[in-house]
């Protein structure tokens, strides 16, 4: 009996014990699955909050790159002539100015574009932006029907200019008909050129053609040519700031044309849109007139 009594007594610790075994493993599971769990989500929060951090830098990248780029209109090669006074010359400290030197640079701080400006003279500037060395060029281009069908793309234009004749100051030359067989001068393939050339055959002329207007000017005062064909308000520029020994003839003025900033290609139309965009708002805030007031005094 007693050993009856003993072994149930074993019997009923043991089930004891074995359930108390099995509860302790369950709650360490279940607090082992929630540790997991726990860190499972702490993992996939970590993870998501990383690419929510990621999309927003990546976003604002994005944002700032944009507004980098729609802050800037570009950088660009623009070619010149050498020496067209008062639109483009050397001044006394060795330095590039002229109407057409600050027209493009208050055109571009208004745009938002940055640009070299290279002085090459008139051919060459003409040779560098068809060869695509170059993207625009602004040295007084006359705008003419001719030029475009050429293949010339040119800007609203910036500036009126007629073209005239003119004769060293003691010359007994008073007109074209006075100017008959003798040879004139002009520079190559400008508008003034293009007056000369118009007459030559009415007023018997010859033509000689030079590379720039000093140059052309020199020749008239070493009396090689009778007199020569300009822009008015170049050669009065030299007249009066120079004191070159020129005088302008009465009566001799054409028709003019305005001047232009030019290019060359299609590719280049975003500098043209500019070029007009910031000529009519300088034109609006008075910048325009205080550039030619500084050149012309008009």
């Amino acid at each position: 009996m007693k050993k009856k009594i003993l072994a149930l007594l074993l019997t009923g610790i043991l089930c004891a014990s074995l359930s108390a075994c099995s509860g302790a493993g369950e709650s360490a599971s279940s607090a082992g699955g929630a540790a997991e769990a726990a860190s499972a989500v702490e993992t996939v929060s970590a993870a998501g909050a990383e690419e929510s951090q990621s999309a927003a830098d990546s976003e604002a990248e994005s944002s700032g790159t944009a507004d980098t780029e729609s802050a800037s209109g570009g950088h660009y090669v623009i070619a010149t002539d050498t020496a067209f006074r008062p639109f483009e010359y050397t001044n006394a400290d060795g330095e590039m100015e002229g109407i057409d030197v600050d027209l493009l640079a208050a055109i571009a701080e208004d745009q938002g574009f940055t640009y070299e400006l290279q002085a090459l003279g008139w051919d060459a500037a003409i040779a560098a932006c068809q060869a695509g060395q170059a993207d625009g060029m602004i040295a007084g281009a006359s705008i003419t029907d001719e030029r475009k069908e050429s293949g010339w793309i040119f800007s609203d234009g910036y500036f009126d200019a007629t073209q005239c004749f003119a004769v060293s100051a003691d010359s007994d030359i008073a007109s074209f008909e006075d100017a008959a067989g003798t040879t004139v001068a002009v520079k190559t393939g400008t508008l003034g050129a293009s007056y000369a050339e118009s007459l030559a055959d009415t007023y018997d002329f010859t033509i000689s053609y030079f590379e720039d207007s000093p140059t052309m000017y020199q020749a008239v005062l070493g009396g090689q040519c009778s007199g020569c064909f300009d822009d008015t308000s170049i050669m009065k520029a030299y007249i009066q700031e120079d004191g070159l020994e020129l005088k302008t003839l009465d009566d001799t003025q054409n028709e003019g044309a305005p001047y232009g900033f030019a290019v060359f290609s299609e590719d280049k139309q975003e500098l043209i849109d500019m070029f007009n965009a910031g000529l009519a708002n300088i034109r609006a805030d008075g910048t325009y007139d205080e550039i030619i007031a500084k050149y012309l005094g008009e």
